[in-house]
């Protein structure tokens, strides 16, 4: 390890030197590194000119949009950009690659990126092999250009503000209504009025505890954070370099304990550079360290704040309220304990919380984890014009590596429950019972160790040429291979992987227009899979292309003057993946099995049952068979069907881009619930996995843009969005009921039971069919339809209630709004979805036994409220028949985020026409501003973490 840190270290000092920096996958020409990228977007392993793409791509100029749009994330407020992106492509989770490589999305941040391409459609993606069969977002960092050295420098400084809290019920309106339901349990009460009334006027908070987690002695009010950036660029004929640093610093919202110091400090630094070796020969080369330091005060304080109840006992015992005049241990206690918290308290607990949040913030220690990030690649680029004009030959190399390491210190610590009594009208303690010790220790432990290494190489023959200025042909030929390898300590993160991930593929392209006005391609894949049995690991994924102009025919031009470009696509292709083909051992639990084709035995005891000899005395497992062999197992398909279209209409005032995609994934895997008799199981289990299941997706993503100008003001209106649907088109099942197959049905359906709202008598009960879920009904309890009619209401009265959006909605849309006047520039984003439902299922809602209550249940039902209320009946019991998925929680998750408001003012150049600083722009910016939607307060509400924030931002950008 210490070596490959070494000699990362040495490449970023090497390009510091030098000022250069740079490599990218994708080839760029020479013309395009000298004027920039406007006409050209970056694909699979090229770059092609914008008016030559073949559509299911869709490209953000980042830097542009960094001018008036700032952002940290690398894939910040995509979707306001790019129709059919909701945070993966087409519903499905896509492949990330930096500049060509395999990478995570966080290792680089929104200023270092120049471009970012959304590959969707499978001819887009096809090239890069079965990995990248559910879709590419291709990022692209910025290069150098050839120009004299410019450094620009932007600082930025803001606070995080909470949103809102969960509303929990103080502990008076707690016991007061825990009291109800134990009274509807038919058990007796559990607090006196006295100690209700006492907790209420807060008379002595340490003894008739009410702690409330959401104030000011737990939380900050908002909290900070501030980075600074550096690019420094340039270049001439001979080498372009460019170079990012980058330093950020945030807190927390924490305000107790040892939390209250928690805080991340990330340094990044990237280095880009191009070079011209020769006429014929270039090369290039990036290095980028990333390093991040964080530091977390231990104890679950947003956990506990959903658990606690808030008059369950008070986190601190006042030393001054000890009765140690006629009980010296209590002194003895005191001078004894290693955690006097400021002098005047003891940490508070009870029997069943000997450790707690507060205690662990207050004393159990904390951890401070290491994240090390070391990317490096290399590329060379040979022009082979000398031997068959337009050939090239370009090659390139790139090894990560990432490691997370964390120090630990902890410590155990003793909790105190008083006995309270009341002396000459004093509450005094006049007793403490101890739970656990004081630890002692000056020693950090290793708490977590994680190592990631990925490796990719690729080679390609590369041909574009034009004949006789109007017939334009290109082709391809490439290999591309990576491997991804995670190792890490048993105790985290399950130990290493014993397979790495891989990814190996030919890839083929061939292409022709004329005179950029018909376009045909034909790509494809020659894909490898060691997932699949042998013979059977290779196949070929073949797509084909075709595009019109038809803005260019006589008759268009004639007839429609204000086309200015109109451009038809379609494309079919059927993509071989083994993304899908992974599974568990039989019991689920044991590390993937990778070579799900092979059969195999065990006696281990998850597998094996055991078997006593006669004398009773001993025994022993038995092998038993844990799964089939299927040699015929092969890759699961995504055959697609896309059309397009591309329009630019009254001079650019207004541009189009829209796909309609028909894509059905075949051969997903199952075990054959129905495939095979049943005698297969039983005494071990002989069925093995099968190419059957098969899915659809469907939709329509498109993003229409207006641009124009009145007066001295210019304004740009972006909307995307996407219609999407999908469907199980076949399914290994059986069911009693038609109605509860999956086939036909939505992939995102959310199944639950038809309420019929709340039982109102006892009679009522007794006349409807037997609800099974356990406990005793009441009137208050809700009351489920009996569908298929049997008259007991179980899993079989289950029904589509509609689609959950966990893939996309049925409708997704994003907005971006561009309002500029002189030097003043107004930007907003937003998106939004509709179509799709949610149930009210988290722990606000289904308040089971002793949980702490929120404010929803002040509409619970009671004899004076039943025709009123709209919620049910309180229990101290789990209430596993009120806490059902149904229609009675279903809400709808329509919604629309402003997500972000800048406002930038650029500074006259004028200004500094004889200074050394260029230009400067001041700005200020909001994120995560609105939500509107008729659920808007559970929606903006987080329960059992922390909560969501908004972001005000105050930044400047200086260009020397």
């Amino acid at each position: 390890m210490k070596k490959i840190y070494l000699k990362a270290c040495c490449v970023l000092i090497a390009t510091s030197l030098f000022n250069i920096t740079g490599l990218q996958a994708q080839e760029i020409s020479k013309t395009e590194q000298a004027s920039g990228a406007d006409s050209t977007v970056h694909v699979a392993f090229k770059s092609v000119a914008r008016e030559d793409l073949l559509g299911g791509v869709s490209v953000v100029d980042v830097e542009e949009l960094l001018k008036k749009n700032y952002g940290t994330y690398s894939l910040d407020n995509l979707q306001s950009f790019v129709g059919g992106y909701t945070g993966n492509v087409w519903g499905q989770e896509a492949l990330i690659l930096v500049d060509g490589i395999p990478r995570q999305a966080a290792d680089v941040r929104l200023v270092e990126i120049a471009t970012i391409s959304v590959l969707k459609g499978a001819s887009a993606v096809v090239l890069y092999g079965s990995n990248a069969a559910k879709g590419v977002i291709l990022i692209t960092t910025k290069r150098g250009n050839i120009k004299p050295l410019s450094i620009d420098v932007r600082a930025n400084t803001g606070m995080f503000v909470p949103k809102r809290f969960a509303n929990y019920l103080g502990a008076a309106d707690y016991m007061t209504l825990y009291n109800e339901a134990s009274r509807n349990d038919g058990i007796a009460e559990r607090y006196t009025q006295g100690v209700i009334d006492s907790t209420r006027s807060g008379v002595n908070p340490f003894r008739y505890a009410d702690v409330d987690f959401f104030n000011g002695d737990y939380l900050r009010k908002a909290y900070s954070r501030s980075d600074i950036t550096t690019e420094i660029s340039g270049g001439n004929d001979m080498a372009r370099y460019y170079t990012n640093l980058g330093l950020s610093h945030n807190n927390s919202i924490m305000n107790y304990g040892d939390q209250k110091n928690n805080k991340d400090l990330a340094f990044n630094v990237r280095g880009n550079v191009d070079m011209n070796l020769s006429k014929w020969l270039s090369a290039s080369a990036d290095a980028v360290v990333n390093i991040s330091n964080s530091y977390t005060g231990r104890g679950n304080f947003w956990g506990a704040s959903n658990t606690l109840r808030r008059n369950w006992f008070s986190p601190l015992i006042p030393i001054s309220m000890l009765d140690t005049a006629n009980n010296a241990a209590n002194r003895t206690t005191v001078e004894n304990s290693n955690n006097v918290i400021d002098g005047k308290y003891l940490l508070g607990g009870l029997s069943t919380d000997q450790t707690n949040a507060f205690a662990d913030m207050l004393a159990a220690g904390y951890i401070k984890r290491k994240n090390r990030t070391f990317l490096y690649q290399v590329t060379a680029k040979a022009d082979l014009g000398a031997v068959v004009k337009g050939l090239s030959f370009s090659s390139g190399y790139s090894m990560d590596y990432r490691s997370v390491y964390s120090e630990a210190y902890q410590v155990a610590y003793a909790t105190y429950e008083p006995t309270w009594s009341t002396i000459n009208g004093q509450d005094v303690i006049t007793s403490l019972r101890k739970y656990g010790a004081d630890g002692n220790t000056t020693t950090e432990s290793i708490g977590q160790t994680t190592y990631e290494q990925t490796m990719s190489f690729r080679s390609q023959f590369n041909y574009d040429r034009s004949f006789a200025g109007k017939h334009n042909v290109t082709a391809a030929l490439l290999g591309w291979w990576y491997m991804t390898q995670f190792s890490s300590d048993p105790d985290n993160d399950g130990g290493s992987d014993y397979h790495p991930l891989r990814n190996t593929n030919l890839g083929f392209q061939a292409g022709y227009n004329y005179r950029r006005k018909y376009y045909v391609d034909f790509s494809g894949a020659l894909v490898h899979s060691a997932k699949l049995p042998p013979g059977g690991r290779n196949a070929v994924s073949p797509t084909l292309t075709v595009g019109w102009r038809i803005s260019d025919e006589a008759f268009m031009k004639n007839t429609f003057a204000f086309v200015d470009n109109l451009k038809l696509t379609a494309s079919y292709a059927s993509i071989k993946q083994d993304l899908d083909i992974t599974g568990f051992r039989p019991n689920g639990t044991t590390p993937t099995d990778y070579y799900l084709y092979a059969g195999f035995y065990g006696n281990d005891g998850n597998l094996g049952g055991w078997y006593p000899w006669r004398d009773g005395a001993s025994g022993g497992f038995t092998t038993l068979s844990g799964r089939g062999g299927n040699p015929n197992l092969t890759f699961i398909e995504r055959n697609e069907l896309r059309a397009g279209l591309e329009a630019s209409l009254f001079k650019g005032l207004i541009t189009l881009d829209a796909n309609y995609f028909l894509q059905n994934t075949n051969g997903l895997l199952t075990r054959g619930a129905t495939l095979f008799p049943s005698y297969f199981t039983g005494s071990g289990d002989f069925r093995p996995y099968l190419n059957y299941n098969n899915d659809r997706r469907s939709g329509v993503d498109f993003a229409l843009n207006v641009n124009n100008k009145v007066g001295k003001l210019n304004y740009s209106v972006g909307v995307t969005g996407m219609f999407f649907s999908s469907k199980a088109v076949q399914r290994d099942e059986v069911y009693q009921d038609a109605y509860q197959y999956r086939a036909g049905k939505n992939l995102d359906a959310y199944w639950g039971y038809i309420s019929e709202g709340l039982f109102q008598s006892q009679d009522e009960i007794n006349n409807h069919p037997r609800q099974t879920f356990g406990g005793t009904l009441k009137p208050g309890d809700i009351k489920y339809r009996d569908v298929n009619g049997d008259g007991i209401i179980d899993t079989k009265d289950q029904v589509d209630l509609g689609r959950n959006g966990w893939a996309a909605a049925p409708f997704t849309y994003g907005v971006n709004l561009t309002l500029k006047w002189k030097n003043l520039t107004l930007f907003a984003l937003g998106n939004g979805q509709t179509g799709a439902i949610g149930f009210k299922n988290t722990s606000e809602y289904w308040v089971r036994g002793t949980n702490v209550f929120t404010d929803k249940v002040w509409d619970r039902w009671t004899e004076p409220t039943k025709s009123t209320a709209t919620f049910p009946r309180l229990t101290t019991t789990a209430g596993n028949n009120n806490y059902q998925n149904s229609s009675f929680w279903m809400y709808k998750t329509n919604r629309f985020n402003l997500t972000r408001i800048q406002l930038t003012y650029d500074l006259n150049e004028q200004i500094f026409k004889k200074s050394f600083v260029h230009g400067l722009s001041l700005y200020v910016a909001g994120d995560n501003l609105l939500v509107a939607a008729k659920e808007r307060e559970l929606m903006e509400t987080n329960i059992g973490s922390a909560p969501q924030f908004r972001f005000y931002n105050l930044g400047v950008k200086a260009a020397f």
